[in-house]
Order: C-alpha cells, then structure tokens, then sequence
C-alpha cells in the first residue's frame, strides 16, 4: 500500500477519479471530478492542495483524500462546508479500514490537523476512524454538524399523502389547491438538459437572490461564476436538474436538484417574495416530490439543513459529522 501526495487534481484526472467514486460505497455528486475540480477553479486558487492518492501494490487507485490549506496547517476538503452538502474520503468499498490506515501512517510527525467537514453518518470514516486513535497515535473528534432530513419516498403519491399527519396532509393539499385557485395559469417544470438549464439560470439567481435575506451576500459572483459551471456540467452528465413554477408574468419559485443512486437531492431554492401567501415554493416542492416518486426514486433527500418548511414534507434526520484528526 502506497500513499502520493500530489498538488493538483489533474495529477489523478477525471476518468480516474470517477471510475474510484462508483466505486465506493458512499457517493454523492459533491465527490464526483466535475464537483470538486469547479470548486477548486473558483474557491481554492492560490491555496496549497494535498491530494493524496492510495494505490495497492498492483498500482490499483484505492482512495483519495483531496485536501486543500483553510488556515496554516489546517487542511479542509476540498468542496468547501458552503456550498458542498457531504462530503468524505473517496474510497473501494470494503477497503476503508486499510485505506485510511495508509493514510493515518502517511501523516508522520506533523502538525497539521485535518478538519473533515460534512461527512454523511453512512460514511465509515465515522465508525472506522476511532477505532485507528491507538495504533497511528493520533486524536479523532467527532461531533455532529448538521442534519439532513431524508424522505423514504413510497411506490405512489397516494401513499405518500396518506403517510403524512394529518395536519401538515391538509396544510399541503390545501396550499396545492390555492395556488391553483388563485394562480390558475402556474406550472411546475423541469429542465435537465444543459442548453435548457442555462438559458433559465438567471430566473433562478433572481428569484433565489430576491428571497431571503442573507441569499443576496450568498450569491455573490465569484458562487454565481461557480454556479453557472457547476450547473452546466451536471446537467451535461443528468445529474442535475432546474425546476421553475412558471406564470405568464415570470417564475414564482425555483429548485436546483441534484440526483445520485435513485435519491434526488433538494440543493438551492428561490421563490418571489410578493407572491409569498401563495406558498409557491412549498407547491413547487410537492410537485418534485411527486415527480420523484413517479420516476421511481427511492429517497429525496432535503440535504443540511433542518428549516421549518422541510419537516413539513415528513422526513426523517441523519446526522452529517464534522471529523477532526490531529
């Protein structure tokens, strides 16, 4: 088992890193090539990367930990803990355990602590971690971070309604019927292919940016430039997808989604503030949802998080760990 230390991504290359993420029992686009190269070209210039490969003997790529310098001798994933929901050591699924041990070994004397952020509860860098303290003669701390509330989509619409309490089944059947009332002329539409994706973007930035306070400093241009890139080049591979509540007067409610393993992942949202008694977003959302389940889904995952309006939706928490190794 070897363990290289490179400075730049291209030193693995896409068809590399990719072929190792489907691989690997946990997997997200967040981990994917696509994802991590984006966010590197925008948030990490200038900054010193360590990416470290794990091969075996025969030369077989077994994991990669891409970490780049947050702070003096304080190493992050790359991904960063704003935009990037889980995050983890990329690693063959079954080979954790010797993978993170080459890793731990590969570290030496040193000062320099990698903070691991947003590592899903699925991950066995959770559980396999501390069970390495003694032998590597280092200092794991793990402390939840966030939650992310997960929705086991059933095999209908029907079912689904019929699980939810009572009360938030009339809240949103109720709000469904409202909006139809009052805005009879609003549609809820998908776009998955990339020249459809960008042509409606900037309906998305405005109505995510108009939303909330706060969505505005967000979306600043360096995460609009991000963005725009990170968009197109999922939805060139259907990993992503743009959806608009549509009127004749403009979108009331936007969602970028993001899909991986039969789950569909809720990643931004905006929604028109003037129009906001009509609730289009929760609307919108429920049509996803249905959308999902009618496409046969297994899960929709809200992703971190734990607004009010998600839970409205019935979905259960997991935790997502931050991992600290010193």
């Amino acid at each position: 088992m070897k363990v290289d230390l490179h400075d730049r991504l291209e030193a693995v290359g896409p068809a590399a890193w990719d072929d190792l993420l489907g691989r690997a029992a946990v997997r997200s686009p967040f981990l994917s090539w696509t994802w991590q190269y984006h966010w590197a070209q925008v948030f990490a210039e200038g900054r010193r990367l360590e990416v470290r490969s794990v091969v075996d003997g025969a030369g077989r790529l077994l994991a990669l930990l891409p970490l780049y310098e947050a702070e003096p001798e304080i190493f992050r994933l790359i991904g960063g803990v704003d935009v990037s929901d889980y995050l983890d050591l990329i690693v063959e699924a079954e080979r954790e355990e010797e993978a993170w041990g080459a890793l731990l070994a590969s570290r030496g004397v040193t000062s320099a602590v990698w903070d691991l952020h947003a590592v899903p509860a699925a991950s066995t860098t959770v559980t396999t971690l501390p069970r390495l303290v003694t032998e590597y003669a280092t200092t794991v701390t793990l402390t939840v971070e966030e939650r992310c509330p997960i929705l086991v989509l059933p095999t209908s619409w029907e079912r689904y309604l019929a699980s939810l309490p009572g009360k938030h089944r009339h809240e949103l059947t109720r709000k469904m019927r409202r909006l139809r009332r009052e805005a009879p002329d609003a549609r809820a539409t998908s776009f998955g292919e990339r020249t459809a994706v960008e042509a409606r973007l900037d309906d998305f930035f405005r109505l995510h940016r108009r939303s909330r306070v706060g969505k505005a400093k967000f979306m600043d241009e360096r995460m609009e430039t991000f963005f725009r890139a990170i968009s197109s080049a999922l939805a060139e591979g259907d990993a992503l997808r743009l959806w608009l509540l549509d009127t004749a007067s403009g979108p009331l409610a936007g969602f970028i989604t993001l899909e991986w393993d039969a789950t569909v992942g809720l990643y931004n949202s905006g929604f028109e503030p003037s129009r906001a008694a009509l609730a289009p977003g929760l609307v919108l959302l429920a049509h996803m949802i249905q959308d999902a389940i009618a496409r046969g889904k297994a899960r929709f995952d809200f992703l971190r998080g734990e607004e009010r309006y998600k839970y409205e939706f019935g979905p259960t928490p997991e935790n997502v760990y931050q991992v600290r190794i010193a």
